[in-house]
């Protein structure tokens, strides 16, 4: 039995660690240097588009982005070579307000030797994104 692609487990891990919200879970993941580009370039999420990099700035991430959006991944393909994972799918977003938005892109996961994440370049478009808000059922 062949053993599973080391940043393809470390990407699992960190999606599982996101969908249940276990922050302190998903940065134990993450090399103390690594950098995360979610999306990759200016976004309002990052409007200087140079991404978050550090365990400082990936909690701070996590506190903005991560922790308060329940988050369910659904990844259609994945492709592991070298040191890295390219996941191709997409994010179904639950906003706090009750909205919801689906974010379809291609997930790029670089570990280190050790297997931790140095490295997840998100490419997906914001505006693609924001056309799929849903507003809240209304009760």
């Amino acid at each position: 039995m062949s053993k599973e692609h080391p940043a393809r487990t470390a990407g699992k891990r960190s999606m599982s660690a996101a969908e249940r919200r276990a922050r302190e879970e998903w940065l134990s993941l993450y090399a103390d240097d690594a950098k995360v580009e979610d999306p990759v370039g200016p976004s309002p999420m990052d409007p200087e588009g140079k991404g978050h990099k550090g365990k400082e700035a990936l909690a701070r991430f996590f506190d903005a982005n991560i922790a308060n959006t329940k988050i369910r991944f659904e990844i259609k393909d994945s492709f592991a070579a070298g040191q890295e994972c390219a996941n191709v799918g997409a994010i179904n977003l639950t906003f706090p307000d009750g909205s919801t938005g689906l974010c379809e892109g291609v997930f790029v996961y670089r570990v280190n030797a050790e297997g931790k994440i140095i490295s997840l370049r998100a490419f997906w478009e914001f505006e693609r994104m924001m056309k799929t808000i849903k507003p809240a059922p209304k009760s």
